[in-house]
């Protein structure tokens, strides 16, 4: 592939800007969109089915546990929808980050590819079916008739944001260990699964002793979840210096992420 193609990498953040890179960025995400539904009968439906299903079987079983009337708590499946999206989002998005070296090896080692490249691909792609949904969100909020503030879907699509420097700052230091340590997958697994139990999904907040707050808001998707349907459905955010807090953390992750990739990608090709 000839430099012009592919200019060499740069450990400038400003360069995921290149319109080179962002052409190649594109290209692969979706490739990977097209080929993760390929031959399958309801194809790109699956995108939207999946989390649907898992809302429709968790609305109908915990709906009746957590009764507004009994928790305080409103608009319940508006609440576990939003969050299921957007908890899926970041489940979906730190595992394909993970892969992303491992499915790409034959990229890697055989053509020059800037290797950031790839993280950054795999993860959009799980933001493009993340976009997929927010269709079935805002259809499930005209369906019962409720329309948040524009606070709100501010708020929403920050957090949104916020969510996917998340899932890039792990993803550039899960990718290039993965490719080291290949029982990695495995323990991420157990390790999300866990967080979805540790994140007020499925019941809300107030439903716990306020000394365990702390605890479950100290996860950062238990942040943006807790806080998104909040925004959305109570009008009820975080404060100024809680957001400043977390915005602060979530851009430092991301870079302290970027830099450890920095240390490890001359590395990926030998160890994959």
């Amino acid at each position: 592939m000839s430099q012009k193609a592919c200019p060499r990498e740069s450990g400038d953040p400003n360069i995921l800007m290149h319109e080179n890179y962002r052409e190649l960025i594109w290209m692969l995400a979706k490739t990977d969109f097209k080929l993760r539904y390929h031959g399958s009968v309801l194809g790109y439906v699956w995108a939207i089915l999946k989390p649907l299903l898992m809302f429709l079987i968790l609305n109908f079983v915990f709906s009746s546990i957590f009764n507004p009337r009994n928790t305080g708590t409103s608009h319940y499946s508006l609440q576990l929808l939003t969050s299921i999206m957007l908890f899926n989002f970041f489940a979906e998005g730190t595992m394909a980050g993970l892969n992303s070296f491992i499915h790409k090896s034959q990229l890697i080692t055989k053509i020059y590819v800037p290797r950031w490249t790839i993280v950054v691909a795999a993860t959009l792609n799980s933001f493009l079916i993340f976009l997929m949904n927010l269709v079935v969100i805002a259809l499930f909020f005209a369906w019962y008739r409720f329309l948040p503030s524009g606070l709100a879907v501010l708020t929403f699509l920050a957090y949104i944001v916020l969510t996917y420097l998340l899932i890039l700052g792990f993803s550039f230091i899960a990718a290039p260990l993965y490719a080291r340590f290949r029982d990695l997958s495995q323990i991420w697994e157990v390790i999300v699964s866990a967080m979805f139990y540790a994140t007020p999904i499925v019941y809300p907040l107030s439903l716990l002793p306020q000394k365990y707050h702390p605890i479950i808001l100290v996860n950062p998707i238990g942040y943006i979840v807790h806080f998104t349907k909040m925004a959305l459905t109570e009008n009820h955010y975080a404060s100024p210096y809680q957001n400043l807090i977390f915005v602060a953390f979530t851009v430092a992750f991301f870079l302290i992420g970027f830099g450890v990739y920095r240390k490890m990608e001359p590395k990926i090709a030998e160890n994959i």
